[in-house]
């Protein structure tokens, strides 16, 4: 067998980074190993640390390559929505489905890799990195934050519940909240404020 090019090698580590992103969204770092990574894209083990000084340091480049991913995607979809309201609206109705919450592998970084960056402080910096970059994207400051938080709390909370009616139900209400207007009562909420007696609390 011929030896593998450079521009070949360098297609393959790609392709691994790529299936350990997806991997480890879908079924976490601790249940995916090398083995698994390089089989599910049809390489041997054999050139793994060819390419990768160690799992660990596969782990951080998966994330750091899911976030760009996804980055990249959301300017992708400003220059398609027209703007960046329309976008947003967008993004949250695709985020809160039902086929986000069933497809982690492929659904959004910042929700697949919450659990293990927090058991693993190692890769920290670089998740931290792509949630200011996603918060930044959905607006300045501490609102992006907030939004952002909002999103991922709600899918989380939507795939832990999956299977009981609580699940479409945290999707529906965190839908409804992040499409209020930022930092105005939604219609509900000024009708209740208009019945309120003067003074009452």
């Amino acid at each position: 067998m011929g030896r593998v090019s450079q521009a070949e090698a360098k297609a393959n580590r790609e392709r691994v980074v790529e299936a350990a992103s997806r991997l480890i969204r879908e079924r976490g770092v601790a249940e995916v190993g090398i083995v698994d990574v390089m089989q599910s894209i049809g390489l041997t083990q054999g050139g793994f640390y060819k390419q990768f000084a160690s799992k660990s340091a596969l782990v951080d480049e998966a994330i750091a390559k899911g976030l760009a991913d996804n980055i990249r995607d959301l300017v992708s979809l400003d220059e398609v929505a027209g703007d960046h309201g329309a976008a947003w609206r967008s993004l949250v109705e695709s985020y809160l489905s039902v086929e986000h919450r069933d497809d982690p592998g492929g659904g959004c970084p910042t929700a697949g890799f919450a659990g293990d960056t927090a058991r693993h402080p190692e890769h920290r910096g670089t998740y931290a990195a792509g949630v200011e970059e996603m918060a930044a994207w959905i607006a300045p400051g501490n609102a992006g934050l907030a939004a952002l938080a909002t999103l991922v709390g709600g899918i989380l909370l939507a795939r832990a519940t999956s299977g009981t009616g609580l699940s479409t139900r945290i999707l529906t209400a965190v839908g409804e909240a992040a499409t209020k207007p930022a930092g105005g009562p939604s219609a509900d909420d000024a009708h209740a404020a208009a019945a309120s007696p003067p003074g009452a609390v």
